[in-house]
């Protein structure tokens, strides 16, 4: 689970990186930073998705469908 984690925290960095450059390049109207700035949106998002999950997933106890109350 630490891959995705580590995973998460360099996608979401990335991310980060491409919505910096598209924004400091926003006056120049071309649709290369209009796609960056959609790209890195979206890196963003699922690296902190990946990365909260896989947070979540560590933390939480194992769920037993089994051992439910016998009607």
């Amino acid at each position: 689970m630490t891959g995705f984690i580590i995973l998460g925290a360099v996608a979401a960095v990335v991310g980060l990186g491409l919505l910096v450059t598209a924004i400091r390049h926003q006056s120049e109207q071309q649709p290369r930073y209009a796609a960056m700035l959609i790209g890195g949106m979206m890196m963003t998002a699922f690296g902190i998705v990946i990365a909260g999950f896989a947070i979540a997933y560590q933390r939480t106890a194992p769920l037993d469908l089994n051992a439910g109350a016998g009607r």
